[in-house]
């Protein structure tokens, strides 16, 4: 194998490919990148953990095809240390990988090919979507945070994806908040998944740093997704397990609504948290009496109150929370005004849109002492 590739194009290409690399693995071959040189000119560049597999494809001037394996992280610290100028990188028999440039040269090994995972295609029967990269990037932004990091906790660590005829939904939760988000969608029929938070996360990572304005396209399989992102294709191991029926969970009655600046609010509960994170789990009460919402806190470092004017119809109400879950989704929600719907002071919380349904989050509140 002997190829010629600009420094910059092949770091970024490893830089993304990287993303599917374990580093928690005890299989060896895992912890590298496949580099395929092809007879068209170009290098395919793959790298899997079994859960998620990335492939890239990028141009290059290929003197002689083959395919080798290389340490991921070694690899690429090279790469990206060398100067921004075409790099010659070959194999000989031996297995022995040469990369240099004018005035550089590394002698590093590599790997059998036929020891790496073996990446699937496109599963026969697969439906195909299109989704704008923005609305879904967003989408993923908005529930990723609420999702449980407890491996234990199974399809919990995942974001569930609904596709509807009309609409595509993504929800999360972890036991203490919900987040949910919609965005309108034309699909010829339903399917629904379950992809790991962390993962989808990655793929928000590698829809910023793509720079073709191109669609997302999905292909929706019985076992894994295959996600096209510009020249970028995404395998994805579905996570099996039934999700939680979250529409159970959201309540449907409330005695007490308040419309309340998100902002406003956003930055009161950032102030009293600082006396908070000195006390127990974050702890803040909201007394909400006529037009006034009062935010305290209180620690052995100090006290705080904040006060901000609010729009309420219905009940009086007093209800503590841990600010961490509630700044959590303040902070992706891109209104300027949000509405606040309680039942009780020991109910959850559901944050709504003033307008429209695109978004709800449910946040459990805590009982907190005399403040």
């Amino acid at each position: 194998m002997k190829f010629t590739c600009n420094q910059q194009i092949l770091a970024k290409a490893l830089n993304t490919v990287s993303k599917a690399v374990s580093n928690r693995t005890t299989i060896p071959i895992l912890k590298g990148i496949m580099i395929k040189a092809t007879e068209e000119g170009s290098l395919i560049l793959t790298a899997s953990d079994l859960e998620i597999s990335i492939k890239k494809e990028i141009n290059a001037d290929v003197q002689e095809p083959g395919a080798i394996v290389v340490m991921a992280k070694l690899f690429g610290d090279i790469i990206r240390k060398l100067p921004n100028e075409d790099i010659l990188i070959s194999c000989d028999e031996s297995g022995t990988v040469l990369i240099k440039t004018s005035f550089s040269e590394f002698n590093v090994v590599s790997f059998p090919t036929d020891e790496f995972p073996e990446i699937g295609n496109k599963e026969e029967g697969s439906e195909s979507i299109t989704l704008d990269r923005d609305i879904f990037r967003e989408m993923i932004r908005k529930t990723a945070f609420a999702a449980s990091v407890d491996e234990s906790k199974g399809v919990l660590t995942g974001i569930l994806t609904e596709i509807d005829e009309e609409f595509i939904k993504m929800v999360s939760l972890d036991g203490f908040r919900l987040a949910l988000v919609k965005e309108n969608m034309k699909s010829a029929s339903t399917n629904k998944f379950i992809i790991a938070a962390k993962v989808m996360n990655e793929i928000s990572k590698i829809i910023s740093e793509d720079e073709e304005d191109s669609d997302i396209n999905i292909l929706l399989g019985e076992k894994r997704e295959v996600i096209n992102v510009g020249s970028n294709e995404i395998i994805i191991r579905r996570m099996e397990g039934e999700f939680i029926k979250y529409n159970d969970i959201l309540p449907t009655e409330n005695t007490t609504n308040v419309i309340v600046s998100k902002e406003m609010l956003l930055e009161s509960i950032e102030r009293a948290s600082l006396l908070s994170r000195e006390g127990k789990n974050n702890l803040i009460k909201m007394i909400i009496k006529n037009d006034l919402m009062t935010i305290t806190s209180r620690s052995e470092e100090g006290n705080v109150k904040e006060e901000i004017i609010v729009e309420k119809t219905g009940n009086d109400l007093e209800i503590g929370f841990n600010s961490k879950f509630v700044l959590d989704v303040l902070k992706v929600i891109d209104d300027d005004q949000v509405s606040l719907n309680f039942k009780t002071g020991v109910s959850p919380c559901v944050v709504k849109p003033v307008d429209g349904d695109h978004y709800e989050y449910l946040i459990l509140p805590v009982r907190i002492p005399s403040m």
